[in-house]
């Protein structure tokens, strides 16, 4: 009981089952023979929220219990250990089996003794009571009786090793026990009886000085946590050390009677208890205490988190697992996977005082090729002091050997650098009490799945932790003074902690160097990995990825260079498959293989990503192994897959619009195919920066036609979400593209889309320009249908700019030529833009008249878009009458449309008005509301229309006082 519950049957010890089972055994042991009811038993494990099946698991439990502790027992016979009493249980269990009667006999006849005068008999007994500590009594136990009865009988140890300290300097012992009180002192630094007992140990060991520190100590702690002062026997003898009293001289040491002193917090794991309470029988030790462990760094950094939950895997009270523990540290190439295995096991190895094991396993070692189970088993074997004659033939008879050897150990196994689960495998203990931390680049998901191994994937660090990096090797002074610097070096790192101790270490060989001068130097190779390079193959970056890299099948690892052409910042397996000329299922197979690598991170169900500098290794690895032909067309298969998905998604988005004309995808080009506008719609934005991205790539890579087009298909998109400046950065780059191939129908597009975006940023004078330019292209091309969208659109510009007259002219102008050839969609947005129009000018009717009409043709085309604006407009229009009931119809059937269309632009602005129209109803709540909504939606796309209602809601919170 004192330590981790353990019983034993002769010389073989039991086992007792899980930690909850072990609960049972010792509420029923705590009670001495006396009765627990079930529900007694039932709060002693699992407390005031129990499972369902409760009663059912404890009689589990029981009968259990009964087999394990009368292993000889026969069926038919009544069990003798455990009996069934009325509605619950008693343990039935000799005194003198158990170590805490044991420890609370030998407690009172030390207190027998005291008051009968036999100090050292007295003292005796209680070294005698203490040795049969092994740790927190109960240790690993859950639930809340197990808590409450550690915190008791803790309590009455630290009474008992105050009065054995108190007998051992009564003896004259002083001078042996300083270290010991020093070390609970500080464990327990509010306790006055251990500091009075310090204190009178060092004046008796001539260390006056240092006595009067301690109670200054004391004091100090006493009256900042607990606003006293010390107690009467403390300040008494304070009083006497500084008058050196006589009465606080030593006295003489006892005549007989050997010395012992106990260790501070538990007696040592190999004491033997002298009552019957029983050890097992002794095994082999080969080795008396292995400490292989590699030295922790001294300026590790960060993983705090990493670091909480896997020390959360180990009990928290310190004692020995109750099962076979294994944390798999996996993450990619220079993560500091190894790093942080070297500082968790340092953290607590204490914890396993058998001691701690470690093999290098080389499964991506760059100075040499994997070691075999064989050569590890060996290895470790050899380190337990197995002579090499005992050693069996063939791995599965050292495999049993090994886990042998390590039955009843607690032991702590570090297995860094490990290729895959089946290397691992054999290495692993057969019994609980052990640690194994494994580190690979690869996801051991065999250990995990069969073995129950707990992953951790290391990531790179935060920029905090980067900072704290690049201080702890360089000193603080010198990252503050160019922090501007030390930010660009953290990011031309990526965060990675082998790349910064790279550059960390060049920066510390020469401290004249200004770090913005290593900054630059970052910058100039920021296309290959030369900055990153070592003399120790084990920390050159290039090396250390190459390692990983060589272990890749050879089409996973031409999937990996090929990935170094991809301009985006993610990519799904399906732009994969487009890339590499694969099936989607070859791909899958292959992201797995790159995935388990940790060359690869799937950040999101189906979407990759690569770190920054792996994805500078990919493509320097793709220029050296692939052709500048094999380049291009991997790169223009990409391409035409986001074209032709994007063009896929485009009628769903913008039903009934003229599509742009494509050149047919290659073959093995397999674009997405959408059902529906929810899924067209967020494609989109799910891609959208890798779109943004293809376009920009299309233009540098010389693909002026996807890169106008595929900007072109992304305007529904962009009007939509009102991502203004991805529509216009990709709308300028088309034409841009376009001109420079002197495609003039290319250029026509790009003219027409810059002037989109233009008009929508609020842009205006701009947009008309562009578009006047278009229509000019458009004139020079015979493009009809391209002048006539310039016309209207001018007509739209001029609208917005406020030059009324040029919007009815050339909305007007529009009209006639969309209703001259039939173009339903043109006629209504015309119908629209002159409604719009004509309220501006005040000339209501006529405005009421053309929208309504407008509202008939969209209908009919099913031009969603514009219905949602002309309801709109028509809901300004009542409002601008007075006619606010209808206004705020018109407003909620515009609402209804933008949404239905997913137009937030739109909606936007429709809340907007909404607002205007209720606070002049007198509704300044509910208008109140309405532009706060409105603003929500501004102020996601950072549209700038949300400034306007910034405005609305600052004028009416003023108003409302």
């Amino acid at each position: 009981m004192l330590g981790p519950v353990r019983a034993w049957h002769a010389d073989r010890e039991l086992d007792l089952g899980s930690p909850q089972q072990r609960t049972v055994l010792a509420a029923l042991l705590l009670r001495r023979g006396h009765p627990v009811t079930a529900a007694e038993l039932v709060d002693a494990v699992w407390g005031v929220e129990p499972p369902t099946a409760a009663v059912s698991v404890l009689r589990t439990y029981v009968s259990r219990l009964r087999k394990v502790l009368e292993p000889g027992r026969d069926p038919g016979e009544p069990p003798r250990t455990i009996v069934s009493v009325a509605d619950g249980y008693r343990a039935r269990v000799p005194e003198e089996s158990l170590d805490l009667a044991v420890f609370e006999r030998r407690v009172a006849d030390a207190a027998r003794a005291s008051a009968a005068g036999d100090t050292s008999a007295a003292a005796e007994l209680l070294h005698d009571a203490l040795d049969g500590w092994r740790g927190m009594a109960l240790a690993g136990l859950p639930g809340p009786l197990a808590e409450a009865e550690r915190s008791r009988l803790a309590e009455e140890r630290l009474n008992a090793l105050e009065r054995r300290l108190d007998l051992d300097v009564r003896l004259g012992r002083h001078g042996q026990v300083i270290a010991e009180l020093m070390s609970l002192t500080g464990e327990h630094p509010l306790r006055e009886e251990l500091c009075r007992l310090l204190m009178l140990a060092l004046y008796r060991s001539g260390r006056q000085a240092e006595a009067l520190a301690a109670y200054r100590s004391t004091r100090g702690t006493l009256v900042t946590e607990l606003g006293i002062e010390p107690g009467a026997p403390l300040r008494d003898l304070h009083t006497r050390i500084l008058a050196t009293d006589a009465s606080t001289a030593p006295a003489p040491p006892p005549d007989s009677g050997p010395h012992r002193q106990a260790n501070p917090s538990a007696a040592p794991a190999t004491a033997q208890p002298d009552h019957p309470v029983r050890e097992p029988a002794a095994r082999p030790v080969y080795t008396p205490r292995l400490a292989q462990l590699p030295a922790d760094l001294p300026a590790f950094t960060g993983r705090h988190a990493e670091l909480e939950r896997t020390l959360g895997l180990l009990p928290l009270d310190g004692s020995a697992p109750a099962t076979l523990v294994i944390s798999a540290i996996g993450g990619m190439a220079g993560v500091g996977k190894t790093t942080l295995a070297v500082h968790l096991a340092h953290q607590v190895a204490d914890r396993f005082p058998d001691g701690q094991l470690c093999v290098n396993l080389r499964g991506f070692d760059p100075t040499g090729s994997v070691m075999p189970p064989q050569e590890a088993i060996r290895i470790l074997l050899d380190a337990l002091g197995v002579p090499p004659q005992r050693l069996p033939a063939g791995l599965e008879a050292q495999t049993a050997l090994y886990r042998s050897v390590l039955a009843d150990r607690r032991v702590l196994i570090l297995l860094d650098n490990a290729r895959d689960s089946e290397q691992v495998r054999p290495l692993l203990p057969g019994s609980p009490g052990c640690l194994v931390i494994v580190t690979s680049r690869n996801q051991l998901t065999g250990l995990v799945a069969g073995e129950g191994a707990h992953p951790l994937t290391l990531n790179q660090l935060t920029p905090a932790e980067a900072h704290e990096f690049l201080a702890l090797r360089l000193g603080a002074e010198r990252p503050a003074e160019e922090p501007e610097a030390v930010d660009e070096i953290i990011a031309r790192c990526a965060l990675l902690p082998l790349a910064l101790a790279v550059v960390a270490a060049r920066a510390a060989a020469h401290p004249d160097f200004p770090l913005s001068a290593i900054a630059a130097e970052l910058r100039d190779s920021h296309d290959s990995l030369d900055a990153f390079a070592g003399d120790d193959i084990t920390i050159d970056v290039r090396t250390v990825f190459s390692s990983s890299y060589e272990a890749l099948s050879a089409p996973a690892a031409r999937l990996f260079r090929l990935l170094g052409l991809h301009s985006g910042p993610d990519l799904s397996a399906p732009a994969a498959a487009s890339l590499a000329r694969l099936t989607p299922r070859e791909t899958r197979g292959l992201l797995v293989e790159l995935t388990r690598a940790h060359l690869l991170t799937e950040h999101f169900p189906g979407r990759y990503t690569l770190h920054d500098l792996l994805r500078v290794y990919a493509a320097e690895r793709v220029r050296a192994e692939e052709t500048q032909n094999d380049r291009d067309l991997a790169v223009e298969r990409l391409l035409s897959w986001y074209l032709h998905t994007a063009d896929a998604a485009y009628p769903h988005i913008t039903p009934n619009r003229r599509r742009i004309p494509l050149e047919p995808p290659p073959l093995s080009c397999r674009p997405v195919s959408f059902t529906t506008h929810d899924q067209a719609l967020d494609w989109c934005e799910t891609e959208r920066s890798n779109l943004v991205g293809a376009v920009r790539q299309a233009a540098a890579t010389g693909q002026p036609g996807i890169a106008w087009r595929l900007s072109a298909v992304l305007w529904g998109f962009f009007y939509l979400r009102s991502h203004l400046g991805d529509w216009l950065d990709t709308a300028r780059t088309g034409l841009s593209a376009a001109r420079g191939a002197h495609d003039r129908r290319g250029e026509a597009q790009g003219l027409a889309d810059t002037a989109a975006a233009l008009r929508c940023a609020g842009r205006y004078d701009e947009a008309i320009d562009h578009l006047h330019r278009a229509m000019a292209v458009c004139r020079e091309l015979g493009d009809i249908d391209g002048r006539l969208r310039a016309v209207g659109n001018l007509g739209d510009a001029y609208l917005q700019v406020g030059r009324l007259g040029k919007a009815v002219e050339y909305s007007r102008r529009g009209l006639a030529l969309d209703r001259a050839l039939g173009n339903a969609w043109g006629e209504g947005i015309a119908l629209s833009n002159l409604g719009d129009a004509y309220q501006r000018l005040g000339r209501f009717d006529d405005a009421v008249g053309c929208l309504e009409q407008a509202l008939a043709v969209l209908r009919a085309s099913r031009n969603r878009w514009v219905e949602g604006v002309t309801l709109d407009i028509l809901g300004t229009v009542h409002h601008r009458l007075g006619a606010s009931d209808h206004a705020v119809t018109y407003y909620g059937q515009a609402l209804e449309t933008h949404r239905a269309v997913g137009n937030r632009w739109g909606e936007g602005h429709t809340l907007g008005h909404l607002g205007d129209v209720q606070l002049a109803a007198g509704e300044p709540d509910a208008a109140g509301g309405s532009w706060r909504q409105a603003l929500a939606i501004f102020a996601e796309f950072d549209h700038p229309d949300a400034a306007k209602i910034e405005e609305k809601l600052h004028v009416l919170r003023l108003t409302s006082g």
